[in-house]
């Protein structure tokens, strides 16, 4: 009988932590052969959506060489408060390609919060409100960064080949003055130019 105890135990410590490490797992990408071109995922209420757009505004993970990309990040409050987003959720490697070799080709923005305040920020949400952090490879005349990400140095279009973008962060808010954090989050899209 103590056998069957122990072995009860060690079932449900076992099925315990496999619930935990699925529920924890926050990872998500897609690929030229993805079903959908957009990674859209809800997490204790805030809606995340990460795509690269064409020149037509269209989200694609297959683009033409010399083609423009515009990488968009959105979030968007659906909780019933009003939220307060820090910005440390966009760090170096926002929206930084790599080739598939990891070959680091640089990243689409050049700074944030480009008006040289230096009182600290924050993206400030209503319920049902979204943000959208959109930004080009490279300017043009159709396409500038969305504040506060600012983009400066212009970068050549990428050449044929096959690339990778991903955001992995940690994100905290506040709601009714308490501190809530979305931990390990990570979306990837492997993408080609042709």
């Amino acid at each position: 009988m103590r056998n069957f105890y122990l072995f009860f135990i060690a079932l449900l410590i076992t099925g315990t932590t496999a619930c935990k490490s699925a529920m924890d797992d926050l990872s998500w990408d897609i690929s030229p052969d993805s079903k959908s071109q957009v990674i859209e995922k809800e997490i204790n209420g805030i809606a995340f959506m990460f795509c690269l757009l064409n020149e037509q505004g269209e989200p694609a993970t297959v683009f033409n060489e010399g083609e423009n990309i515009v990488f968009s990040f959105s979030l968007m409050n659906n909780l019933k408060e009003s939220i307060s987003i820090s910005p440390e959720f966009i760090n170096d490697d926002f929206y930084r390609v790599y080739g598939y070799n990891n070959t680091d080709m640089g990243k689409a923005w050049t700074g944030m919060w480009c008006n040289f305040r230096y009182e600290k920020m924050a993206i400030e949400l209503q319920p049902d409100e979204q943000k959208v952090l959109n930004c080009p490879w490279f300017l043009s005349d159709n396409f500038n960064a969305d504040y506060p990400l600012c983009k400066g140095d212009d970068m050549n279009p990428l050449p044929k080949g096959e690339y990778f973008t991903s955001l992995h962060f940690d994100f905290s808010y506040n709601v009714d003055g308490k501190k809530k954090d979305i931990k390990n989050v990570t979306f990837k899209i492997y993408f080609k130019i042709q």
